[in-house]
């Protein structure tokens, strides 16, 4: 079995969004992202995965395509394949989120 005691994993970096992988199989990964104020995932798309992003800590703002939109701890957002997607913390406070993609992309 195996288990992620994520509160010993959390990462932060001053230069950018730390990630950290949590779990990987042949068909997904899970990762732990962790921003620190003002930082950002570069909007991107992966054209055959589906992306979820769920907070666990703090609030960002995530862009799905044209829509962007303020998410708080607890909630979860899907990016679905093909989207453009990224996440800001615009806020002063740290921003850690729970990432799951599948299916694995090739250069995971």
């Amino acid at each position: 079995m195996q288990i992620a005691k994520i509160e010993n994993m959390k990462e932060f970096s001053s230069e950018k969004m730390k990630k950290t992988n949590l779990f990987n199989t042949d068909r997904m990964f899970c990762d732990l992202y962790c921003l620190e104020a003002r930082q950002f995932q570069k909007p991107h798309a992966h054209q055959g995965q589906d992306k979820v992003y769920y907070v666990l800590e703090g609030e960002g703002t995530f862009q799905i395509d044209d829509e962007k939109q303020s998410v708080q701890k607890g909630s979860a957002v899907l990016a679905p394949a093909g989207s453009v997607h990224g996440v800001t913390n615009h806020t002063t406070e740290a921003l850690v989120l729970l990432v799951f993609m599948a299916p694995l992309p090739d250069h995971a």
